[in-house]
């Protein structure tokens, strides 16, 4: 599935294929989020990337949502179509399922660059009382 013209996509998922995800289902749950874009006619909103290791074997397997910056942890193929239809396709984040989250906005600097402020650990949130 290659992309030419990223213009107009409101969301880029990159879905973690490295060993750990593997072994925790990361071939089927690449598989079942394409289907889910595909099945709600999201192909024009949304561009996917199975990538490598993101770190975070701990949390496989991982399913991370941009703009937002959301990372999601222990995705399954029915866990991942969810968030498909909730957050890509209707803008609702599935929160509870999620373990990084930035906050602001990223900024496409004039030289191409992205400024991403820090992201917050789920429970640095709850430690200071913010609803997440």
């Amino acid at each position: 599935m290659a992309t030419w013209d990223l213009r107009g996509m409101k969301h880029h998922v990159l879905i973690c294929n490295g060993g750990t995800c593997l072994r925790h289902g990361g071939d089927d749950v690449t598989t079942a989020v394409r289907e889910e874009i595909a099945r709600l006619g999201l192909d024009d909103a949304v561009h996917t990337t199975r990538t490598r290791c993101n770190g975070r074997c701990q949390d496989a397997c991982v399913m991370i949502v941009y703009p937002q910056g959301i990372w999601y942890r222990q995705m399954t193929p029915e866990r991942a179509k969810e968030v498909v239809r909730a957050h890509l396709g209707e803008g609702v984040p599935m929160r509870e399922w999620a373990t990084y989250e930035y906050e602001g906005e990223l900024v496409l600097t004039p030289a191409g660059e992205r400024e991403a402020p820090s992201g917050k650990r789920k429970t640095e949130h709850a430690a200071k009382g913010v609803k997440g």
